[in-house]
């Protein structure tokens, strides 16, 4: 199996977890589990599009890690009284 295949797999399977996770109420869409999922599976899945040349998914990965990114800061923001 090729290295971008294994990171894309991981990558999906985390996302998968976040999504499954979430949607049996095992976990909050807004806990920081969640957004760790989400942040690492679309980081690696857009790094394995990377690998593969396959722009359009890494555009929409890149999109989606930025999301997780925003999500976690602003509950961590939230958490300790912002700024």
């Amino acid at each position: 199996m090729e290295f971008s295949t294994l990171v894309g797999s991981f990558g999906v399977c985390l996302l998968l977890i976040a999504f499954i996770l979430s949607l049996f109420r095992v976990i909050s869409q807004d806990s920081h589990i969640y957004f760790w999922l989400n942040l690492a599976g679309a980081g690696l899945a857009a790094y394995a599009s990377w690998l593969i040349h396959y722009i359009p998914f890494v555009v929409l990965e890149c999109a989606w890690t930025l999301v997780a990114v925003a999500g976690l800061l602003k509950k961590l923001l939230n958490h300790t009284g912002g700024l």
